[in-house]
C-alpha cells in the first residue's frame, strides 16, 4: 500500500457488553438460549452456573451483547507529516451509535473509492459483530460491510494480526504483545476488556471505556504501518469527542 492511499482506511476498534446487567432480565426465550450456549461453555468448570456465564462472556456473543463503542481513526497529511484524526462513538443507544459510523463511512466514500477497516482480529470478531448489530437493529449495511457472499480475496479489510501471522495459522498474538514487539506505546492503561462490561453496568463508565477503546486504534495505526514498512508514526489529534 502506498502511502498516499492511506487516507482511505479507516482504523477501528469496538467495545461490547452484555445486553442487560444480569442473565434474569433476558427474555424468557433468551434465557433458554442462553443455557443452551452456556452448556457447550462449560467445558473447564461444569459447575459454572448459566447467570454466571452470561456475566463474564455474554459480551463477545453478538447475539446476546451490544456495542457501547467504537472508536475510529484515519489519517491525513500535514505539510510533510501525518496525523491520526481520532473519534469515538460511544454511548447507552446502540443504534444511534451505528447510525454515527454509517455516517462517518458514508463521508469517507465521498473522497475514496474503497474504504478499507483496519484493526486487530477484525475478521474474526469487530467486522461480524458490527455487520450482525446493524441487521438486529433494523440498520442498513454501508455498502463495505455488505460481505456475505464474498470469497475472502474479495474482503478488502486489512487485519494486524492477519498480516502478523505470515500464514502461521497456530498462533493468537494480542495487539499488546504485538505493540511491546514492535517498539509501539502499549495501548494498555488502567482497563482491559474483561473489565469492560463490568465497569459499563456497575458504574456506567462510557468516556473510561472510550479512553480505552481509542487508545487501541492509536495502537493499531501505529502497527499497521509499522508492518506495511512505512517510516509514518503519526501524532493523535482527538478532533471529536463522545457521541452520547
Amino acid at each position: 500500500m502506498q502511502s498516499e492511499h492511506l487516507t482511505g482506511v479507516l482504523f477501528i476498534d469496538i467495545e461490547t457488553v452484555p445486553m442487560f446487567s444480569a442473565f434474569e432480565h433476558l427474555s424468557e426465550g433468551m434465557q433458554a438460549e442462553w443455557e443452551r450456549k452456556a452448556r457447550t461453555l462449560k467445558q473447564t468448570d461444569p459447575t459454572e452456573t448459566a447467570a454466571h456465564l452470561f456475566a463474564e462472556r455474554a459480551g463477545i456473543f453478538s447475539e446476546f451483547a451490544k456495542i457501547v463503542c467504537i472508536s475510529i481513526g484515519t489519517l491525513y497529511k500535514q505539510g510533510e507529516s501525518w496525523k491520526i484524526r481520532l473519534r469515538s462513538l460511544a454511548g447507552h443507544d446502540e443504534q444511534r451509535i451505528l447510525s454515527d459510523l454509517a455516517q462517518v463511512i458514508e463521508k469517507m466514500g465521498t473522497t475514496t473509492k474503497d474504504v478499507r477497516f483496519c484493526g486487530h482480529n477484525i475478521k474474526e470478531f469487530d467486522i461480524p459483530f458490527i455487520c450482525r448489530r446493524f441487521v438486529i437493529n433494523g440498520l442498513p449495511l454501508p455498502y463495505c460491510l455488505q460481505l456475505s457472499g464474498k470469497k475472502p480475496w474479495e474482503v478488502l479489510h486489512l487485519d494486524t494480526m492477519e498480516m502478523w501471522k505470515f500464514g502461521d495459522n497456530k498462533n493468537y498474538t494480542s495487539l499488546s504483545l504485538l505493540s511491546q514487539v514492535l517498539g509501539v506505546p502499549s495501548p494498555k492503561g488502567d482497563m482491559d476488556g474483561s473489565m469492560v462490561g463490568k465497569s459499563y453496568w456497575a458504574d456506567g463508565a462510557i468516556e473510561r471505556i472510550a479512553n480505552y477503546c481509542v487508545q487501541d486504534v492509536l495502537a493499531v495505526a501505529r502497527v499497521f504501518l509499522k508492518l506495511r514498512g512505512l517510516p509514518i508514526d503519526p501524532l493523535p489529534e482527538v478532533v471529536e469527542g463522545l457521541t452520547l
